[in-house]
């Protein structure tokens, strides 16, 4: 070994040891906070926000921000979990993408609860079984999830949205061997396949529609692909990691900017932390000019609408519920007062949550 190779090792083992007390130091500091603010609550979205905002600010790389934001989100993670273990329910099965949104958002140090359906997720948070769940919400590419959209209108108002997850979405072909010749079946949920449908059509012409098998996620879509030498499946990396399935082909998306938005629901309203969302449910009368006098309290206190989404309502043929997000905290002045304003034109008005935006 050079003495110059020896100097930089040394280097970087003293840094390492600084590091590690630094970090101890934090989680010391972090248990005497939960032992001052004494109320019960561990995950504070609003804090870790504003955490990680001043990080990046003040990184000078060479590390991406996406990195050192990761790289805290762990730290943090960890230090929560000496004051109080989290359980965070998501819809499963190991290896789903919602599964790997937990993981961004709070980090390895938590209990997770993997659940069979976007229903299960719900009555998990709301039974007090999870502190929080997540849940898909919208794909850039498949738009709405519908399902998720109708659980929040239906869950008591102590439930609310406490954060928003933007996870890019790879998706993988995988199978237990890698020539394309031999595959004659397809497993993945609905939603992947029209994701990857150029794809697998251009690099897999020899396959029949009949032969693209739906599945209940994509993580099943990887275990049922386990079950035949001749089958492969679409799913995410993680999966194929799981359950030992070999690589095929990587990033097999048709739009490389797809994208799934997830919400953290969980029985705490959140802080502002100085960049905020509120989601919002609301109806109003069908008649003419309606929804343009509904969202017209948003203009009028300069309040910016940054998502518009129809749902039937199921009270009613043709009568509709529209699902808005917002720019700004409901105790901000001006949102406050368009929430008070439109509260007055609704004919339902449900404010889902208020939290960081990201």
């Amino acid at each position: 070994m050079s003495e110059e190779l020896k100097q930089l090792r040394d280097k970087i083992d003293a840094i390492d040891t600084e590091l590690l007390n630094l970090v101890n130091q934090r989680a010391r500091l972090a248990q005497e906070v939960g032992k001052v603010k004494k109320s019960g609550v561990i995950y504070r979205p609003e804090r870790e926000a504003q955490i990680l905002t001043r990080i990046q600010a003040q990184n000078s790389g060479p590390i991406a921000n996406e990195n050192i934001a990761q790289l805290f989100t762990e730290i943090m993670s960890q230090c929560r979990a000496l004051e109080k273990p989290m359980v965070v329910a998501y819809l499963g099965p190991s290896g789903t993408f919602s599964e790997e949104a937990a993981i961004k958002r709070f980090g390895h140090a938590i209990s997770t609860q993997a659940c069979d359906s976007i229903d299960d997720v719900f009555h998990k948070v709301v039974s007090g079984a999870a502190n929080y769940g997540v849940v898909p919400v919208e794909n850039s590419s498949e738009g709405a999830i519908g399902r998720t959209m109708d659980l929040l209108l239906q869950t008591p108002p102590t439930i609310t949205v406490c954060g928003e997850i933007l996870l890019p979405v790879h998706q993988f072909l995988m199978a237990q061997q890698t020539e394309l010749s031999k595959i004659n079946k397809i497993y993945s949920h609905p939603q992947s396949f029209a994701q990857c449908h150029q794809w697998l059509k251009e690099n897999l012409p020899h396959i029949p529609s009949t032969e693209y098998i739906n599945a209940s996620s994509n993580a099943d879509a990887a275990r049922q692909a386990t079950e035949n030498k001749n089958a492969a499946a679409v799913a995410s990396k993680r999966a194929a990691e799981i359950l030992g399935l070999t690589i095929c082909a990587e990033n097999i998306e048709d739009d490389p900017e797809n994208t799934t938005r997830f919400l953290v629901i969980g029985a705490q309203n959140v802080a502002v932390s100085g960049k905020d969302k509120t989601s919002l449910a609301m109806s109003t009368n069908n008649s003419s000019g309606a929804i343009y006098k509904l969202l017209a309290p948003l203009s009028e206190h300069g309040v910016s609408m940054t998502r518009l989404e129809s749902r039937p309502s199921r009270t009613g043929l043709w009568q509709y519920v529209f699902f808005v997000d917002i720019e700004g905290h409901q105790q901000d002045k001006n949102v406050s007062a368009a929430l008070n304003d439109l509260d007055k034109k609704a004919t339902f008005l449900k404010i889902l949550g208020s939290y960081p935006a990201t």
